[in-house]
């Protein structure tokens, strides 16, 4: 019998009772879901389709909701109604997406087919440089390739190669008119879903609570507060932040008289909405078009960039994005890594946000289950032992 209790309580304090292992049978237990989903993923064919229709308006009228709602909570707190406040910030927005559009598409346009002109000096640049290095990268010759090609085509299946052309031209034609279809059906749902978010942003956690049992709702209650502050932080932060690089990086190539300075900055600002990668992926383009210049505006290309990291590091993100999501930046880049793989570029973009999601649930499941569980009770815990008192040390130190 005391065999038996021995047992027992060996079995509650380090298996039932331990963090480890119970975060390791929750583990098992969501690998073994996912393996039977996938061995299933046929029968979600057509919700992926529906989701796939539905992601592009719904992504983009939650970006702007989290951007516009907090002006739509002052202007209603001053007093005005609700629907005239979001009627009057779409004007103005879409006042402010016509204004850009009007000055930023002929410079961009000017700075594009300038970059085409230029482009058989800058490849002759870059095959002077290839070929002034100190080790050579191959003797492989264009011509020879080519020639191989055309010696080992077989011209006998010509017509097959064509009706098969034929058939994938018309089918890629297909896809994308039904893409083009989709994208101008998301941008016109896009605005609806946006004003009825804004309208009803204060009933909609309401609704939601109204369905969960009193028992869960303190909890849901806390889930949704918390995943709500973490994506709209993280969003408004992010945007921002990104606006800002591109405004210092036009100013900055302005003065030092980079070409394509709009267009470079605009790709910076787009490029570190993604955190960390963003922003080393965004200085690429700049670099090159500055090599290929001249040393000296590659130096000052460099300053350029300093002078942004360090307003950046230490004033820009600092002020606007804090320390709010909480996740340390390696377990960032292993987000953006394995989402940009899974998902392509929007798992880079969403999967931040959505791991702090996933955080906030998670955790309070875990203490929800903590709370209702017995087996985290004080005296359920092994009597650990404490640090020593500072008398004896001292005793110690003295002796």
């Amino acid at each position: 019998m005391q065999r038996q209790k021995r047992q027992s309580t060996f079995f509650h304090r380090w298996i039932l009772n331990n963090k480890t292992v119970i975060s390791l049978m929750i583990l098992i237990i969501v690998l073994i879901v996912i393996a039977l989903l996938n061995q299933m993923s046929y029968l979600f064919t057509p919700i992926a389709s529906f989701i796939s229709l539905f992601a592009f308006p719904v992504i983009f009228a939650g970006v702007f909701f989290y951007l516009l709602n907090p002006l739509v909570v002052r202007l209603s707190r001053e007093g005005i109604d609700r629907r005239i406040s979001i009627w009057g910030i779409f004007i103005v927005l879409i006042l402010l997406i016509v204004w850009g559009i009007s000055t930023l598409v002929p410079i961009l346009r000017d700075q594009f087919q300038s970059f085409m002109n230029n482009v058989p000096y800058y490849s002759q640049q870059v095959e002077h440089f290839v070929d002034n290095l100190p080790f050579e990268l191959g003797n492989a010759s264009f011509i020879q390739d080519i020639d191989q090609f055309f010696s080992s085509f077989d011209f006998t299946n010509l017509t097959e190669r064509i009706n098969s052309l034929v058939q994938t031209t018309f089918g890629g034609i297909g896809t994308v008119i039904g893409s083009i279809t989709q994208f101008v059906t998301g941008l016109l749902t896009m605005p609806v879903l946006l004003y009825y978010l804004l309208l009803e942003s204060e009933k909609i956690p309401q609704s939601i609570l109204y369905v969960v049992p009193n028992k869960y709702r303190p909890h849901v209650s806390r889930m949704m507060f918390r995943s709500n502050f973490q994506v709209s932080q993280y969003i408004r932060g992010q945007i921002i932040v990104a606006i800002i690089v591109g405004i210092m990086f036009a100013i900055g190539y302005s003065i030092i008289g980079l070409d394509y300075a709009i267009s470079l900055a605009i790709i910076a600002a787009f490029c570190n909405v993604i955190p960390y990668i963003g922003s080393f992926v965004a200085v690429i383009p700049a670099i090159f078009i500055a090599a290929v210049s001249s040393p000296f505006m590659l130096l000052k290309v460099l300053i350029v960039m300093a002078i942004e990291q360090f307003i950046e590091g230490r004033f820009v993100s600092p002020q606007i994005l804090g320390n709010n999501l909480q996740i340390h930046p390696v377990t960032i880049l292993v987000i953006l890594l394995a989402a940009g793989k899974l998902f392509g570029i929007s798992g880079v973009i969403l999967g931040v946000p959505g791991y702090a999601v996933i955080k906030v649930i998670v955790g309070e499941l875990y203490q929800s289950f903590r709370q209702y569980s017995d087996l985290y009770d004080d005296e359920a815990e092994p009597n650990l032992p404490g640090p020593l008192p500072i008398e004896d040390t001292e005793d110690e130190d003295e002796e």
